[in-house]
């Protein structure tokens, strides 16, 4: 059995269902009441199950009719050949942007980070962490290490008002970018973090960025593959 929260057992069983097509957008979920005896736990609990896919746009209730499936957002779309401050992406398509900063402090930089950053090993360097939601739902776990040297007050920032993209673009002023895409298998904290389910597919763009001949940035951003796309804009000659 799972040693997972009930009510997330109860939204995984929901989502297995939209996603086998058992259950197709516009079809009643089975109600509150046979939840809780399937179940074996409070109204409550389901309700909170319910209520969280209700603010994912995943379900939608129907007063005096029941709950039904609702069909897929739109994707959120960030281009491939720029940078976008995701706050106000987020703000653009109507919806309410807010972070959450799980971690934000100096390390010294590993073989993985020195590569990142173009560092030496046992270079001190600066690392944060933070998860951003459109509305209520998880977008984007942002993963970062900055060089020290050329962004000397990172660490000072209150990242919950104004964003890493924001504050780097004010301070070293972008010259180049570096983009690679994936789509990868999350490891459990991804997961966990993004509230992805069990088939959730997760793309991860990796993004380095310089200012000058500086290189100033490493950032993993990883983002639910169901919430996001990446476009580019070509023209040719």
């Amino acid at each position: 059995m799972s040693s997972s929260p009930l009510y997330l057992q109860i939204k995984q069983f929901i989502l297995d269902n939209i996603e086998s097509g058992r259950w197709p957008v516009g079809h009643r979920i089975t109600t509150e009441l046979e939840l809780t005896e399937q179940f074996s736990v409070s109204r409550m609990t389901v309700n909170k199950a319910i209520r969280d896919l209700v603010a994912d746009g995943i379900l939608q209730r129907r007063p005096r009719l029941g709950t039904f499936v609702c069909a897929p957002e739109e994707k959120a779309e960030s281009p491939l050949l720029d940078i976008r401050n995701i706050a106000e992406e987020v703000v653009s398509r109507g919806q309410r942007y807010h972070n959450k900063v799980i971690s934000q402090h100096e390390l010294i930089a590993d073989d993985f980070v020195a590569i990142k950053l173009g560092v030496m090993v046992g270079t001190a360097v600066f690392y944060s962490e933070i998860l951003h939601f459109a509305n209520e739902t998880p977008l984007q776990l942002e993963v970062r290490w900055v060089n020290a040297r050329y962004a000397p007050h990172y660490l000072e920032q209150d990242f919950t008002r104004i964003t890493p993209n924001q504050y780097l673009s004010e301070n070293c002023p972008l010259s180049a970018i570096e983009h690679t895409v994936e789509a990868i298998v999350p490891d459990n904290h991804i997961k966990t973090t993004l509230a992805l389910s069990a088939s959730e597919p997760c793309l991860l763009l990796n993004r380095r960025t310089w200012s000058g001949d500086r290189l100033v940035s490493s950032a993993l951003l990883y983002h639910p593959g169901s919430k996001y796309k990446l476009t580019s804009k070509i023209v040719l000659s």
